[in-house]
């Protein structure tokens, strides 16, 4: 059974997001939206999987950073 996550794991899950977040859009690439011609759904869900996927990544850096360092 799937348990709920605490208040303090999520908290700790978005500082870590947050933390990572300038690492992530820089892997991921994105050009800036033009605030003339707004992103389709379609388009933003295509720059929603390139952040995930561009997370994943930063995360797997950081952890072999991490391992590097002992």
């Amino acid at each position: 059974m799937d348990q709920p996550v605490s208040n303090e794991l999520k908290q700790s899950r978005m500082t870590e997001f947050m933390k990572m977040l300038p690492l992530t859009l820089e892997l991921a690439g994105l050009p800036k939206a033009d605030p003339a011609r707004p992103f389709t759904s379609d388009q933003i869900e295509g720059r929603v999987m390139s952040v995930r996927a561009a997370f994943k990544a930063a995360k797997a850096l950081l952890r072999e950073v991490g391992d590097g360092l002992q």
